[in-house]
């Protein structure tokens, strides 16, 4: 039996609630395409009632390349976000990649989100604990599932207590990922809910040379198959029109097939939690 984490009435991860759903575009944009995105997924998700947690990234630390797109930074992007939040009424996450931005970022974020390959950094685990807020793990595509025991007990002792962890797939030779499904079976085994980030793995890392690659055809096969394990949370990137997108666009949903791809994750879902 998974940790029950509360971030509202309206969202519980685990306990066998129906599943959450993280998604937003990659990295912070321009405001037309952050509305845009949160208003069509509302929707969507009003009308499928399932729970939605927007996410967003104000600054992509991690790009191939130097030249990549980051977004606005800590200050710009959280005040962008508090506005989103307000004006669509939806909790918001992104990621940190620094300890003395937990603070801040934990004033306007309902959950905080710890990148993959930073998931060991102890000093940003415990600054994000301190917050308070729900922090949502990703596990490193470098370590196995089992070692998450270490983040998870890092993060316990520094008292936190609402903790998610993600599986995002794992490095599988150069520029590839698989999906060890057994992976999302052995986090929740260490007491806490789990997230099927969908997007991310099935991404190409640095396959596009100064940019990653993926393979969006993938997401719908490998969210169902998550769902029918009884994961708690599934995580998609989702942007209008991915393929002008100015970050991660070849594994983002596109807005227009996101209710299509959702419909039959929900029925899996209802069905192995008996809803």
């Amino acid at each position: 039996m998974t940790d029950k984490v509360v971030l509202n009435d309206k969202i519980t991860f685990g306990n066998n609630s129906p599943f959450v759903l993280f998604a937003g575009p990659c990295a912070m944009e321009s405001e037309k395409v952050l509305k845009q995105t949160v208003e069509g997924i509302k929707e969507i998700t009003t009308k499928l009632n399932i729970p939605f947690i927007f996410k967003n990234s104000y600054d992509k630390a991690n790009r191939s390349s130097i030249h990549s797109f980051r977004g606005p930074g800590l200050y710009e992007g959280l005040q962008i976000l508090s506005g989103i939040k307000e004006e669509f009424d939806v909790p918001v996450t992104s990621d940190i990649h620094e300890p003395n931005h937990a603070e801040k970022a934990g004033e306007v974020l309902d959950v905080i989100q710890i990148p993959a390959f930073l998931c060991r950094q102890t000093d940003l685990l415990v600054g994000a604990a301190k917050t308070g807020k729900i922090v949502n793990v990703k596990k490193g595509q470098f370590l196995a599932p089992w070692d998450m025991k270490n983040v998870v007990n890092k993060l316990r002792e520094s008292g936190c207590e609402k903790i998610l962890l993600t599986e995002r797939g794992s490095t599988f030779g150069y520029n590839n990922l698989v999906v060890d499904m057994r992976s999302l079976i052995i986090m929740r085994e260490l007491g806490v809910p789990v997230v099927f980030d969908a997007t991310h793995s099935v991404q190409i890392p640095g396959g596009e040379g100064t940019s990653t690659g993926g393979k969006r055809e993938y997401v719908p096969y490998l969210s169902r198959a998550a769902a029918a394990i009884g994961i708690d949370s599934i995580f998609m990137e989702v942007h209008p029109n991915p393929d002008e997108a100015l970050s991660d666009g070849p594994n983002m949903i596109k807005l227009d097939d996101l209710e299509e791809v959702l419909k039959p994750i929900q029925e899996i879902d209802q069905m192995i939690k008996g809803l």
